[in-house]
């Protein structure tokens, strides 16, 4: 009886520390980190902040808005003047420029002298049609002396056939005096009359503005010659190049707004007339030609643009910009929560993974992968700071 006592004694007396030591193990156990900060489906823990914080980092909450977004397509170019309203001026025959009349920068009008050219050839082309244009009124009374001796059978058949047929000769060398005659700008019927012109004007063929002048008094210049570049920028143009991706996008009647990279800040509007057809090969695009809504003077070709075409308009679910995250290739909105702890309101945020679609003036289109409760509120902004503080509560809570 008196050893079992002892027995007994003793084992409570090696029980005891063991006993301690296993409650001592249980009061220092960690808590279920779900308990601390729950992990979201990203792999990011959802992160809260006092009311207090919320409004001092400008947090703006609210449900999801939609909006009217309008799909748009980027495009570059240049300004372009077309080909019929650009005009090098050569002259039609060669000779030595008298007297030039514009300098560059003019605006000319069409049919306006340029400049007045001198050779003695146009002397006698003008001498040339003088006599002509006598031999015509003789041989017009010889043929009709003829014809009335024919008639009467008095004169030779052969006679009035030749007399004929020299009139009709005559008539077109003529006519091909007066059409060259015309062409240098000269007035057949004066020099008919007897007068002769000492130098041709060299006109402009369009209105428009003197974009070159590329001679000198006293130069010879040959019908090859280019003496003037002439331009009517008041047709004036956007030529954007679309890419292959975008070129289903793009047809006549869109509008598209541009900016000027020499004028940075000034938006300007146009109107797509006419879609290429063709491929460029480098790089793979088309080109597309916009009418200028309200042309500015300052304008010039071969200015380069920057160009939005915008395409189809769609009411869509859409967020802010700076509400998106774009964090290993996927992208993320905040669902916000408001929740009430001790009196005291906190708010809580966690990601959650979104397609997006059309982007347009600062806002984007939203399509969520998993349905969204209606009416929760997501965070409207600071998207790249909420991220931030998920990081840095992550790497804490992993040491």
């Amino acid at each position: 009886m008196k050893n079992s006592i002892y027995i007994l004694i003793y084992a409570l007396f090696i029980g005891s520390p063991m006993s301690c030591h296993l409650m001592d193990e249980k009061e220092v156990k960690p808590a279920d980190p779900s308990e601390v900060m729950a992990e979201d489906h990203s792999g990011f823990q959802e992160v809260h902040f006092s009311q207090y914080k919320f409004e001092t980092l400008g947090f703006k909450v609210d449900t999801f808005p939609m909006r009217n977004l309008t799909d748009i397509v980027y495009a570059n170019g240049q300004l372009e003047v077309p080909p019929q309203h650009e005009a090098t001026i050569t002259p039609i025959l060669g000779g030595n420029v008298k007297d030039i009349l514009v300098i560059e920068g003019d605006r000319v009008r069409k049919n306006q002298p340029l400049a007045y050219i001198a050779h003695p050839d146009f002397t006698t082309l003008q001498t040339d049609y003088q006599r002509a244009h006598s031999r015509l009124e003789f041989m017009e009374q010889e043929y009709e002396r003829q014809k009335r001796l024919h008639e009467a059978n008095v004169g030779a058949g052969q006679a009035f056939q030749q007399t004929a047929s020299e009139l009709k000769t005559l008539r077109v060398d003529l006519k091909g005096y007066e059409t060259k005659l015309r062409q240098l700008h000269l007035n057949p019927e004066k020099i008919a009359e007897g007068e002769i012109y000492d130098r041709i004007p060299v006109r402009s063929p369009i209105n428009g503005f003197v974009e070159k002048v590329r001679i000198q008094m006293g130069q010879y210049v040959q019908p090859q010659t280019t003496m003037f570049l002439v331009m009517n920028t008041d047709h004036i143009h956007a030529d954007l190049m679309v890419f292959e991706k975008d070129v289903s996008k793009v047809h006549t009647g869109q509008t598209v707004t541009f900016t000027v990279e020499s004028a940075p800040g000034s938006e300007l509007t146009a109107e797509i007339y006419s879609v290429g057809r063709q491929f460029e090969e480098n790089p793979k695009a088309i080109h597309i030609h916009a009418d200028i809504k309200q042309k500015k003077d300052n304008l010039i070709p071969g200015m380069y643009i920057n160009g939005k075409i915008q395409t189809t308009s769609e009411r869509v679910t859409a967020l802010p910009e700076e509400a998106i995250i774009e964090e290993e290739g996927a992208s993320y909105i905040f669902i916000a929560e408001e929740r009430n702890k001790n009196d005291e309101t906190e708010w809580y945020f966690k990601m959650t993974e979104v397609r997006t679609g059309i982007a347009d003036g600062g806002w984007v289109e939203i399509k969520p992968l998993e349905p969204i409760p209606q009416g929760a509120q997501v965070a409207w902004n600071n998207a790249y700071y909420l991220i931030s503080e998920m990081k840095k509560s992550e790497t804490s809570h992993s040491h």
